[in-house]
């Protein structure tokens, strides 16, 4: 089966429709959100950087914010012909990739943007069928919209298919 690959730059997103797949690269404390619904055969991915957008005065790109991002994936994805009620999730990334000499600083974005992206979700009631978060080292994923696959290929390390 023939298919486009779509790259979906850092705090972007996009969407597609079956069989076409979605990637992207430079997962740090970023996080991949692919989301599917497989009867419609649409699939999204973002690539967010930060977990919410509250503490910014001004905000240049919403697609950096999980708090922003999500809603407007769904949204899009939905005006496209998916139903929410059939969406379900697969997340990466999260890495916790600085070191701090002081262990009071608490600038894990990695697992903060994992919580971010794991509260918005479930209070969407949106499944999270599989993830491959945390760790140290960064990450490259693929989504395929035909079987909602998630590649996922860790620095230093094979592919993982979650």
């Amino acid at each position: 089966m023939e298919y486009k690959e779509i790259k979906v730059g850092i705090a972007d997103y996009k969407i597609a429709k079956c069989p076409d797949r979605l990637m992207t690269i430079g997962l740090g404390s970023c996080i991949g959100i692919a989301i599917i619904d497989k009867k419609s055969g649409i699939g999204g991915l973002a690539h967010i950087m930060l977990p919410d957008s509250e503490k910014f005065n001004k905000i240049v790109n919403e697609i950096k914010f999980a708090n922003l991002a999500i809603p407007i994936l769904i949204k899009e994805m939905v005006e496209n012909g998916a139903k929410e009620k059939d969406l379900r999730a697969k997340i990466a990334g999260g890495a916790s990739m600085f070191n701090f000499a002081d262990s009071k600083v608490n600038m894990d974005i990695g697992a903060r943007n994992s919580l971010a992206v794991k509260g918005i979700l479930k209070a969407r009631k949106i499944p999270i069928d599989s993830e491959e978060i945390g760790g140290t080292k960064g990450r490259t994923i693929t989504f395929d919209t035909v079987t909602g696959e998630l590649y996922v290929k860790t620095v230093g390390e094979g592919i993982k298919i979650i």
